[in-house]
Formats: structure tokens, sequence, C-alpha cells
């Protein structure tokens, strides 16, 4: 559906339950979200721990279903095959195994994609090429830096061409070189017509990134603000970012 938005809650909330010795507990993932991102948009996620940014990406990834209300990724079920085919994540903590080269990880990962054989080399290449790891393409990443590792995981999230990237604090523990390197790689993906939706506790990265920030507190966007508004605030998103969970 390509007029959809490219992420949109209605009304969700999550409720977890937990059991144990016959007693059951619940708390509270999120709390009647509903937001709209816009195709093409950069929209940041604002929180304080446990304000429900993982939870919501779980939701978006299909990963979780929610209590009541309704989750939809391009006009369609989080967990359908088609959404997911154009949906990239980025976890905050990629992983992938020390002894294999970024090409044979990305082979890996197209293969899962099930990204043609015939045009995964190339792809490959393209990708390692927009990541700047194209003169490190045959090194084990037992060899890489925390950096070059995030550009790694963030080469497999674009490897299959998603219209929906979706990253959970993606400059977390980067020397100030690779935070700045890793925005312009963001900003590059903007520029291609990208939807990113970024999960961040670097405030300054996501003014520079975002349309427009959402700021998340116990469970509720308690606020929603455009890049317009933040510009024209004496202490910028920063201050109206405290300003809402306070």
């Amino acid at each position: 559906m390509p007029d959809a938005p490219a992420l949109e809650f209605s009304a969700v909330t999550k409720t977890y339950f937990r059991s144990h010795l016959g007693r059951t507990t619940q708390s509270r993932g999120i709390l009647d979200l509903t937001l709209k991102v816009a195709d093409g948009e950069s929209f940041g996620l604002l929180g304080l721990n446990g304000s429900g940014k993982t939870t919501s990406f779980k939701l978006a990834l299909g990963l979780l279903r929610p209590t009541s209300g309704e989750v939809r990724v391009l006009g369609r079920q989080p967990a359908d095959a088609v959404a997911l085919a154009h949906v990239g994540f980025l976890p905050e903590l990629p992983y992938f195994y020390p002894f294999l080269t970024p090409q044979e990880a990305l082979r890996f990962y197209g293969r899962l994609s099930g990204l043609p054989e015939a045009e995964l080399g190339e792809r490959i290449v393209r990708t390692l090429e927009i990541v700047g790891l194209s003169v490190h393409a045959g090194r084990r990443m037992a060899e890489f830096s925390k950096g070059m590792v995030q550009r790694v995981g963030l080469a497999q999230a674009i490897l299959h061409d998603p219209r929906l990237v979706i990253l959970d604090e993606p400059v977390s523990g980067l020397d100030p070189l690779a935070i700045k390197e890793f925005r312009d790689l963001l900003g590059r993906l903007r520029g291609q017509g990208k939807t990113l939706v970024v999960s961040s506790h670097s405030i300054s990265e996501l003014e520079k990134l975002c349309d427009r920030v959402g700021i998340l507190k116990e469970g509720r966007l308690e606020r929603s603000i455009a890049h317009q508004e933040w510009e024209a605030s004496p202490d910028g998103l920063e201050g109206l970012f405290v300003e809402t969970v306070r």
C-alpha cells in the first residue's frame, strides 16, 4: 500500500503478564500509543529507560503482539512477510560470528532474506561500499572495532533495500569520529527517501538527523515535536525533553 504510513500505531497497549509460584503479575510496556510515521520521514523516539521504546520496536517488528489496538507497517500487519521484506532493523548491540568476514555475513543474511543468488554478490559489494567497509570486506570481524561492527549491522539492515529502517541506539558506545561517520551514513539513507525510525539517548544526534521526535514517558507518547519547534526553542530539543519528562 504505497499511500499508507510507513509505521502506524492505533491506540496500542502492551501489557506483560508474568506467572511465578501461582501468582500472576502484570506490567505495562506501552499504553494507548497512537502514532503515525510518514513514508520518507526521519522520526526519533526519546525516553528514559523503561519508557516503552524497546516494546514499541518489538511490536513494529512483529516480535510482540499488542494487548489491544493495532500496529500497521507499510499498511500491513507487522509479521506479514510482504511487510517484513521492506523493513530493516539494526539492534543496539549487533552480533556476528567473529570468524566471518563482512562478505560472508552479508551472504548469509541475504540468503535468509530470500534475495536471488544471481544478484546477491553485486548487492553485497554495493552495500559494503555504502557503509564504508569495502576495503575490509575480507577481514575477520574478530579484528573489528565496535564502530566497524556497527557498520556491518547497518549493512545487513539495508542489504535488501528496505523502505523502512528501524535503528535502536545506533551510536551507543561509539567514539566521536565513529558517531559523525555513522550519522553521515544515516543522512545518506535519508537522502535516498528511506523512512528512518531511530531510538537514541543522544539528543544531539536526533536533533541533527530527525524531522520529528516523539517523547515517551511511562509507556505513553507525551509529546511529538517537529524540527522547527526545537530549532525555535532557546534550550533546543534537550530543554523540551526535560520539560516533558519531569
